[in-house]
């Protein structure tokens, strides 16, 4: 049915939870897992406190180490249930066209993520990517909460 699987990931617990179910089911069906994490572009002034640096190459730094730690979860959930592995790090400021875009791009035929489960304000104010993708994506997506 599936063949490759892309799974975003954010660090979070829920990402993590995501990443343990996306491996699952890849093993499950024999399916490949293409685990991605986005940072947001260098902007001088940013609102986001894990893009607070002091230069463009000290913020590159800092995204890269923190892509690795996401990244390595999922290689080792997948290294560790023999599943087929590939990790992406993108930077892009819209997450769910960079989450998006990498389906289309890696060929993959069904997107695996989170959703924090934020409602009213709090959803309006921060957004969901998991809206996004689902409202703007043609590819299956599944929802871990």
């Amino acid at each position: 049915m599936y063949k490759r699987i892309l799974i975003p990931t954010d660090g979070s617990t829920l990402s993590d939870s995501a990443v343990r179910h996306g491996v699952a089911l890849a093993k499950s069906i024999g399916a490949a897992v293409t685990a991605l994490t986005v940072s947001p572009k260098f902007h001088t002034f940013a609102l986001d406190p894990n893009a607070v640096a002091d230069t463009a190459a000290s913020y590159e730094q800092h995204c890269n180490e923190r892509a690795t730690r996401y990244l390595g979860f999922a290689e080792q959930m997948a290294r560790a249930a023999g599943v087929p592995y590939k990790g992406l790090h993108v930077i892009d400021d819209h997450p769910y066209l960079a989450i998006i875009d990498t389906a289309k791009g890696e060929g993959c035929d069904l997107i695996l993520m989170a959703s924090h489960g934020r409602k009213g304000v709090s959803a309006l104010v921060l957004g969901s990517e998991t809206t996004k993708v689902l409202t703007h994506t043609t590819i299956p997506t599944l929802v871990c909460r």
